[in-house]
């Protein structure tokens, strides 16, 4: 049985009375501590419904053990998963069956399917038995070069790589065909979908809280406080997993590469597979390693608290880490792939070629001698004009929603007319009802 605790009351709506909805977010992403870029959509996303909508919100995650809070209309539901090895944050479910159970039980409009793995089949399965079920999945990682090619490679091999790309682009294809809407975070992601005849899609762009990162939590003693030398010089800061995914490693070659006069520091706010081997090879270097960061505020105020932001991560789809750091008012150094050429327009950092930290090096000294707090007063202004969450979900209940309830009554439409085809009349040789 799972154990529901919490409250019953309802929140207030401020948004005009529409037909409520019962829409399902289903997930293996999310870390209760609220890190990640999924767990924040989560988090917001409950927040708008509950605000500013009529609609009822299901969300289905892993935990420790399995669970139900209600909170008026929201319902949180964890299903005891396994924590993922190199990754303690995280959950992943195997017993699908028991989210079968949860979705039975609630029977939902719309289920979103916020990953690629395991449960978007769950979904799948689950409306092919209530077919009235509209199906959305959000794209948000590329999987098939950040999870698959990149391991295969590193296993097997660059030929083995390819193929095995190859293959996940096949599963993809045959998954999303499956869901009656699909959304990705950018035109690139898009792009390639149209590629595969995936063609019922739209581009979502996500959000940040520019009242919570802010300049203004910048901390004068928050350097002193991670016991790294006081100094002229930048603090750089990353936050995000440390594993091979987010190419962690380049950045402690990138901070080997800067001039010693610079007197740079850096802090990698994360945990994951490789903090401890490069916490051990950063030894005696000005780089703290403070771990994973529960507290978004305690987030906010070390992003606001550093200088300039850098990542080496090629495959981002979004980057909301990237939007968070300009929002604190942050300039940002990066590679030129993924979805970083969008989210660091002219004027708002450097990006350099994938994995070449020498020339990550080169960009951040650039920045800092030309002014790096001037630079990342545009970074602010951009984020916070253009990345807001009330659009974020706008976009996704006025527009996204509705194309997937659409195609619904259309294969609804279909399915009937395939179990009760009309009858042939001899005499007219026409078809009549």
């Amino acid at each position: 049985m799972l154990r529901q605790t919490g409250s019953s009351s309802a929140a207030d709506t401020t948004a005009p009375p529409r037909s409520p909805l019962l829409v399902c977010d289903l997930t293996q992403s999310y870390t209760p501590s609220g890190g990640g870029g999924i767990s924040t959509y989560l988090r917001e996303k409950r927040d708008y419904v509950l605000t500013h909508t009529p609609h009822h919100l299901l969300q289905i995650v892993p935990g420790p053990e399995d669970r139900v809070t209600v909170n008026g209309r929201h319902v949180f539901v964890e299903v005891g998963a396994p924590p993922v090895r190199g990754s303690p944050n995280y959950r992943f479910i195997l017993r699908t069956s028991k989210v079968r159970e949860v979705l039975e039980e609630y029977r939902p409009d719309i289920i979103e399917s916020l990953c690629p793995w395991v449960l978007p089949w769950t979904a799948i399965r689950y409306r092919r038995a209530f077919p009235e079920t509209a199906l959305v999945a959000g794209y948000r990682t590329d999987f098939p070069n950040a999870h698959v090619y990149r391991v295969g490679r590193d296993m097997f091999g660059e030929v083995a790589g390819r193929f095995l790309r190859l293959v996940s682009w096949g599963y993809a294809e045959v998954t999303y065909r499956e869901f009656d809407h699909v959304y990705t975070l950018s035109e690139d992601a898009r792009t390639q979908f149209a590629r595969k005849k995936i063609t019922r899609t739209s581009v979502l762009p996500l959000g940040v809280d520019a009242n919570l990162f802010h300049p203004g939590k910048r901390d004068p003693g928050y350097r002193a406080e991670l016991r790294l030398p006081s100094g002229d010089g930048p603090l750089l800061i990353y936050a995000g997993r440390i594993d091979n995914e987010k190419r962690a490693d380049r950045l402690l070659a990138m901070f080997k590469a800067l001039p010693p006069d610079l007197g740079a520091a850096m802090v990698m706010v994360g945990d994951g597979k490789l903090r401890d081997r490069l916490a051990s090879e950063a030894a005696g270097l000005p780089i703290a390693f403070p771990g994973f960061e529960k507290d978004r505020a305690e987030l906010a105020r070390a992003l606001a608290s550093s200088d300039i932001y850098v990542s080496a991560m090629a495959d981002e789809t979004f980057g909301i880490s990237v939007v968070e750091a300009q929002a604190s008012g942050l300039p940002v150094v990066g590679v030129a792939g993924g979805a970083m050429p969008d989210r660091v327009p002219p004027g708002t950092g450097y990006l350099g070629p994938v994995d070449d930290t020498a020339a990550m090096a080169r960009n951040v000294v650039r920045i800092w001698r030309e002014g790096a707090a001037a630079m990342g007063v545009r970074a602010r202004a951009t984020a916070a004009s253009i990345y807001d969450w009330r659009r974020t979900f706008e976009l996704l209940f006025d527009t996204i929603y509705p194309a997937a309830l659409s195609h619904t009554a259309v294969r609804l439409e279909e399915d009937a007319a395939l179990l009760f085809p009309p009858r042939r009349d001899p005499r007219s040789r026409t078809y009549r009802g």
